[in-house]
């Protein structure tokens, strides 16, 4: 299947023996029952499996090119299951421009277990390699990144970590599989808060992760059973929705940020845009190798470049909703310094260009008139 077909189909074969239902039915029960002890019909207990669930994680899978998926409570609830399966003396590499919610875990929970962390930026993937000792497990990458949209060579991180023997995860939320499938580009975990685009209408908080190895799909699975951070079944009935209109909400997200990225560039009020998109964005010719299309998400600093500037912007707008969060059908604006990034120190933020007069938008699929309209007279007041 070509990836429109598998969005809506991929995975689903036998979703509903019963009575042929079109779409999964929601299977909201905790627990099944038994014949005889043991005799069931693949499902015990929700923690462990749900069939609204399963047939998500089937879904998940299959748009990232992948064979296993494992879906979670959240985004944190699945890199937090990917960190768990290591012990303490190990190292991990993470992109250094990362969001903050990710650099909250890694430090403020996990260096307390005895795991290492290195933030290293990796626009030159070589970088890397300075990096890497015999402790070292992991390489953690986000690309695009958040919010500075830096992109990352996935396949050159790729050789490096096979040649090292190291796994590879990649955190695919701002391209989704729409836009690009690490999983095909060498990396050996995809993970997503689908909470975000996959879900697609900001009402549903969730995490996947996406692997092609069964032994480490087996570990996977083992800690998202041991550990419970699981989702409902009613969250997966609708993120296993929203999957079903990602291309065509992908490509008028991404539509719509080219044509915001390029009001912002031309703006007198807007100091610098971040927008992979642009010849002169760092990677560029990177993305548009890796990348089928350049995303809905921004990031831009005011010509001010200070706080009480980029506040009274976000303020002001009326269409774009002043928000957490991204990837939803509206448009969102945030602050990072204040809002998604407030858990990283100041001084480590302004190393990656996470400065206080630093907007992030994630553009929607409203009318393309109607953003800029919107941006531009709250840039003007």
């Amino acid at each position: 299947m070509k990836f429109n077909t598998k969005a809506i189909h991929g995975g689903q074969e036998n979703t509903d023996p019963a009575y042929g239902s079109v779409m999964p039915p929601i299977y909201q029960t905790s627990t099944y029952k038994q014949s005889t002890p043991g005799g069931h019909k693949g499902f015990e207990y929700s923690r462990s499996g749900n069939p609204t669930r399963a047939a998500l994680e089937n879904a998940l899978a299959s748009i990232e090119n992948g064979k296993y998926g494992l879906a979670f409570g959240s985004g944190l609830a699945a890199i937090d299951a990917v960190i768990k399966l290591f012990e303490p003396g190990d190292e991990i590499i993470s992109t250094n421009d990362l969001y903050g919610g990710s650099y909250r875990l890694f430090t403020g929970i996990y260096e307390k277990f005895g795991i290492k962390f290195h933030f290293v930026g990796m626009n030159d993937a070589e970088k890397i390699n300075d990096y890497i000792n015999e402790n070292t497990k992991m390489i953690w990458v986000e690309t695009p990144t958040n919010p500075m949209m830096n992109i990352v060579d996935i396949e050159a991180v790729s050789k490096i970590a096979k040649k090292n023997n190291l796994l590879l995860a990649v955190d695919n939320t701002f391209a989704t599989a729409y836009l690009q499938q690490p999983l095909d580009m060498g990396a050996d975990i995809v993970m997503h808060s689908a909470t975000k685009y996959l879900g697609g209408h900001s009402d549903v908080v969730m995490g996947s992760l996406v692997v092609k190895d069964q032994p480490l799909a087996e570990k996977l699975y083992y800690i998202q059973n041991a550990s419970g951070g699981v989702t409902g079944p009613q969250d997966s009935f609708l993120v296993l929705r929203g999957i079903k209109t990602l291309h065509l909400r992908m490509q008028r997200h991404c539509e719509n940020g080219e044509a915001v990225a390029k009001f912002l560039k031309d703006h007198p009020k807007v100091k610098n845009v971040y927008w992979p998109g642009f010849e002169d964005h760092p990677n560029h010719q990177i993305a548009k190798r890796q990348m089928k299309g350049f995303g809905g998400m921004i990031s831009f600093t005011t010509a001010e470049d200070t706080l009480e500037s980029a506040v009274k912007v976000v303020e002001n707008l009326k269409v774009f909703t002043l928000a957490e969060s991204l990837g939803g059908v509206e448009s969102l604006a945030g602050h990072p310094a204040s809002m998604t990034h407030a858990s990283i120190p100041q001084s480590e933020r302004a190393k990656t260009g996470v400065v206080d007069s630093l907007i992030r938008l994630s553009v929607g699929v409203e009318d393309e008139e109607d953003l800029i309209s919107d941006l531009k007279q709250a840039l003007e007041k």
